[in-house]
C-alpha cells in the first residue's frame, strides 16, 4: 500500500496541477510516516513497522539537483519590469531576503521593525489541498531575524501607506489581519495566486521561466558569488546547517574558490 501511495505521489500527488511530486518530497514523506509507524511499534499499537520494507523514490542524480536562477541583470530586468505591480515589494522581499513563499504570505506588520531594518520570521502561510492554514517555522533556524536593505525598506513603507489608504476606502467592511501582503479587502493572498502572477510577469518580460520559489535560489546564488560567507547566506535562508546551503548551491562555489585562490595568492606572494 504505500509503494502504491508513493508511486501516486510521484504521478500526480499536486491537487492544482496535472504533475506529481518530486522523488526527495516523497521521500520526506516517507521519513515522516516511517516515524510514525516506529512511535506506533513503540506503543505496542503494531506489531512491525511495515514502512522498514517500503520502497521509497530514490534521490536523483546530482544533476537534477542543480536549481535555476536569473543572473544579476536578468533579476533587475524582472523587478523593473513590476516596479507598480501590487505584488512587487513581495518579489523584491524574496529577491533581496530569499524568504520562502509560505514566509512571505505569512508576514505581518507587527514582524517588521522600521527602526533598525528587520524583518522577523515568525509565522507562515501554507497551502493544503489549495486550501490556506496558518502555521509556523520548522525549526529554530528557521525562526529568524533577516537584515533588510534600504531599497526593499522604502518599498514596503510605501506598500504600507498604499494599503492603509485601501483601509479607508473600504472601511468596516475590511478584514484586517496585519498580513502584508493581503489582497485589496484584507484577506490572505493565496500563494499559488502569487507563484501564477510571477511567471505571467516573467513571461511578459521576456525571461526565463523560473518559479516564484527560484528567486530564494537566486538569491542564494548570488550572495554567494558575490563573496557572502556561506555562513551568512545559511542564516538568512533560514537553513538548518551550513552543509544544505552548501549542497544545494554547490553551482556557485567554483567562484568562491576561485577568489580565494587569488586572495590567498596574494597574501603569500605579494602583489605583482
Amino acid at each position: 500500500m504505500l509503494n502504491a501511495f508513493y508511486a501516486e505521489l510521484l504521478l500526480s500527488g499536486r491537487s492544482n496541477q496535472e504533475n506529481g511530486l518530486s522523488p526527495r518530497t516523497v521521500r520526506y514523506i516517507h521519513t515522516i510516516l516511517r516515524k510514525a509507524l516506529k512511535d506506533a511499534v513503540r506503543w505496542n499499537h503494531l506489531a512491525r513497522n511495515v514502512a522498514d520494507s517500503a520502497d521509497p523514490p530514490k534521490p536523483r542524480t546530482s544533476q537534477a539537483r542543480l536549481v535555476q536562477t536569473w543572473t544579476a541583470p536578468q533579476l533587475r530586468c524582472f523587478l523593473d519590469h513590476v516596479k507598480g505591480d501590487r505584488l512587487y515589494p513581495a518579489y523584491l522581499l524574496a529577491a533581496t531576503t530569499g524568504m520562502r513563499r509560505g514566509e512571505i504570505g505569512g508576514l505581518r506588520w507587527q514582524d517588521i521593525d522600521f527602526d533598525t531594518s528587520r524583518v522577523a520570521v515568525r509565522q507562515t502561510l501554507i497551502v493544503v489541498g489549495y486550501q490556506l492554514h496558518w502555521s509556523t517555522p520548522k525549526t529554530d533556524r528557521g525562526r529568524r531575524n533577516i537584515a533588510i536593505d534600504p531599497a526593499t525598506m522604502d518599498a514596503l513603507r510605501s506598500h504600507k501607506a498604499a494599503q492603509a489608504a485601501e483601509k479607508l476606502v473600504i472601511g468596516p467592511d475590511y478584514a484586517d489581519s496585519d498580513l502584508v501582503f493581503s489582497g485589496p479587502t484584507g484577506t490572505p493572498t493565496h500563494p499559488e495566486a502569487i507563484s501564477a502572477a510571477f511567471e505571467r510577469r516573467s513571461k511578459t518580460a521576456g525571461l526565463p521561466r523560473i518559479r516564484f520559489h527560484d528567486l530564494r535560489h537566486t538569491h542564494a546564488t548570488l550572495a554567494l558569488q558575490a563573496g557572502i560567507h556561506p555562513k551568512i547566506v545559511s542564516e538568512r535562508l533560514g537553513h538548518a546547517d551550513i552543509a544544505l546551503t552548501l549542497n544545494t548551491y554547490s553551482h556557485a562555489i567554483p567562484a568562491l574558490e576561485e577568489t580565494a585562490a587569488a586572495v590567498v595568492a596574494d597574501l603569500v606572494l605579494g602583489s605583482s
